[in-house]
């Protein structure tokens, strides 16, 4: 076997995300200096996962879903996890990392598969066979039903974007019109979060292991924003209950 070549590991490495040279940064093609001032990082973000520019009207569902689930408090595993990991001397990169690390098919996955739900729906399976398909796999369906919301807060102003997106042309409206005819066929179980930004990672074409991927991007803030508070709190909070509260002993002593 020949040994390998500059060109060789050049094409091992290649790319079409980034090109990097002396005095040169270009993302997907579009040199950094015009990006900067010009495109939101919601557009940057389209930019380096589609290749392309979004239009305004996706730009702007895109930037909403990220909003939405930026935090949902400290009792969310991943902000308590990163909560505890900030004062156990790791550092914030650490402790953001360990909160991100925890968002799994439990906690963090249901945008994803609720894309996968919506999208059996929106290429023409009908709702009840879908949804039984879905309740015979697991007691819990992506995307529907919390435990402390009746309604989502979130779940209006979402919806009510896509509902103009679609009015305007911007998407088809068939990942709304799934997820509408699967919350009629379960209620009162409302849609949650991860069933608002799935209808909206879907209706902007996104496939489902990206939805997780751009919660992770979303609730990265969150993390960030609890783990740097935490580390000023000048405690070490080294476990999910205050020292004063000792957990109930299970089975033989």
């Amino acid at each position: 076997m020949s040994e390998p070549t500059v060109g060789d590991v050049a094409d091992w490495w290649g790319t079409a995300v980034s090109r990097i040279a002396p005095n040169v940064i270009e993302l997907r093609g579009r040199p950094v200096q015009d990006l900067i001032g010009s495109t939101s990082f919601a557009g940057v973000i389209w930019l380096m996962l589609r290749g392309d520019t979004p239009t305004p009207g996706q730009e702007r569902l895109l930037e909403a879903a990220l909003v939405s689930s930026v935090d949902h408090g400290p009792h969310a595993p991943s902000i308590a996890v990163a909560r505890m990991a900030a004062t156990c001397g790791v550092g914030l990169n650490n402790a953001v990392a360990t909160g991100v690390n925890l968002l799994g098919d439990v906690h963090g996955g249901a945008g994803e598969q609720c894309v996968a739900l919506l999208a059996e729906i929106a290429d023409g399976a009908e709702p009840q066979e879908v949804v039984a398909r879905w309740r015979a796999r697991s007691k819990y369906l992506p995307g529907f039903g919390h435990r402390f919301h009746t309604v989502d807060p979130r779940r209006d102003p979402l919806l009510t974007l896509v509902d103009q997106a679609a009015a305007d042309g911007v998407v088809d409206g068939s990942y709304l019109r799934a997820a509408r005819a699967v919350e009629q066929l379960i209620a009162p179980v409302p849609i949650n979060i991860d069933g608002c930004t799935a209808v909206v990672y879907g209706e902007l074409g996104f496939p489902p292991p990206l939805a997780r991927g751009l919660f992770v991007l979303s609730r990265s803030v969150g993390i960030l924003a609890h783990a740097w508070e935490e580390s000023g709190q000048g405690r070490r909070n080294k476990g999910p209950m205050p020292p004063t509260i000792l957990p109930t002993q299970i089975g033989d002593a």
